[in-house]
């Protein structure tokens, strides 16, 4: 019964307090100084009240005469003895405006804190000790507790990158971080309904282009001339894999498969292998761990890089590189290689450093388009560089941590 009822009593208790605290940031910062302030001076009084001195014990008669340190020094002193030296003076008094002498007003002097006995001095420092530490452990803590809800903020924006389909932001807090969870929550229900619109068109756009090019297929292989008929197959052909090429490109974030724990080295290898089965000069070096990713994106990202170094270079070397932090895929080539100011500018979509637009030998223009749009959404990046011996250099890095980038 006590399990039962716990998540109630916690539901009250965090009604209770959410009643009387200031709806505010800027409220609740305040209320906590205050109490902070509150909490050092009761603290502080109650030790100096613990640990005060003794009073002093006068001589004479009914308690009365100086005290008997005062007495002590008044004495006459003995021979050859050194008089000690006379104790400070209490403060001079002045009239009290009612006929009669009355305290100086205002604080002690610093030399009336350094004349003082050292009980006082030690109850001074731990008065001033105990304030300075309650006032930073409550800075401390309310650093921690207001920036929660940043730090929750922040996580879930940078998750919102991987899985638009992530669990809303609960909307509680302060004010302004109820307002602020409430507007991602409104921008992540925009975005996942743009691509879904999104989504419609491309399906609706393929199956309008589809079908004419149905069409020319068949009047293509109805042409008497065999010539005419080899050309306008492929110019079909042609189109029909550009058309492809554009549609899974915008259709690859609207259908973002789900994250999966996959051994990327039998990836690699399962790669080379179709690639030498059609003819092609790759090879595969180095081991990596397991790791959680798109396995059917991944497939396709080092599969455009493979493609593209078989085109330009002849022949592919791609390399694994694990590491704590990361897994670095490096693909190279022994083409020509780019020139430096083409390097970042061959990602751009549908651009292509040849003039021509065969694309026997130049391509679509979206492979590696598609393959650093991979690369972001596993939350890492897509490198292009000329080897040092020739040839292009292409490195996918995959952080192994899924909030973190990757490094260098």
């Amino acid at each position: 019964m006590a399990a039962l009822t716990l998540p109630g009593g916690r539901a009250w208790a965090r009604s209770a307090v959410a009643w009387w605290l200031p709806s505010t940031l800027f409220g609740r910062l305040a209320v906590l100084l205050i109490v902070a302030v509150l909490a050092s001076h009761v603290l502080a009084l109650s030790l100096m009240w613990e640990l005060r001195p003794a009073p002093p014990h006068h001589g004479g008669p009914g308690g009365e005469g100086p005290p008997r340190a005062w007495a002590d020094r008044s004495a006459p002193a003995a021979a050859g003895a050194v008089p000690a030296p006379a104790p400070p003076m209490p403060p001079a008094a002045e009239p009290s405006g009612r006929g009669g002498p009355g305290p100086r007003p205002g604080p002690p002097s610093l030399r009336q804190v350094l004349d003082a006995p050292l009980s006082l001095q030690l109850g001074l420092l731990l008065d001033i000790c105990v304030r300075l530490a309650v006032l930073i452990a409550a800075a401390w803590w309310a650093a921690r507790w207001l920036a929660q809800p940043i730090h929750r903020l922040a996580s879930a924006a940078q998750e919102l990158g991987r899985n638009l389909d992530r669990p809303p932001l609960p909307e509680d807090g302060p004010a302004e971080c109820r307002d602020a969870s409430r507007v991602f929550n409104q921008m992540q229900e925009r975005l996942r309904q743009q691509l879904a619109d999104r989504d419609g068109f491309v399906a609706a756009v393929s199956h309008d282009l589809r079908t004419p090019l149905t069409r020319l297929r068949l009047r293509a292989e109805s042409l008497a001339d065999p010539q005419d008929q080899q050309r306008f197959g492929h110019d079909i052909a042609e189109m029909d894999a550009m058309i492809t090429a554009t549609l899974d490109y915008l259709r690859g974030v609207a259908h973002a498969e789900p994250m999966a724990l996959v051994d990327v080295a039998a990836l690699a290898h399962s790669l080379a292998d179709d690639h030498q089965d059609m003819g092609h000069d790759v090879t595969v070096q180095g081991h990596a761990a397991p790791l959680p990713v798109q396995a059917g994106a991944l497939r396709r990202c080092l599969d455009n890089l493979l493609g593209n170094a078989v085109r330009y270079g002849g022949a592919a070397e791609l390399a694994l590189h694990d590491g704590p932090e990361q897994l670095r895929i490096t693909v190279r080539d022994h083409g020509p290689g780019l020139p430096e100011a083409e390097l970042a500018r061959v990602m751009a979509p549908f651009y292509r450093v040849e003039a021509s637009r065969n694309r026997d030998s130049g391509g679509v223009g979206l492979g590696l388009t598609i393959a650093q749009d991979i690369a972001r959404r596993h939350g890492g990046l897509l490198r292009l560089s000329n080897a040092p011996a020739g040839g292009l250099l292409a490195e996918v890095l995959l952080p192994r941590s899924p909030g973190a980038g990757p490094g260098g």
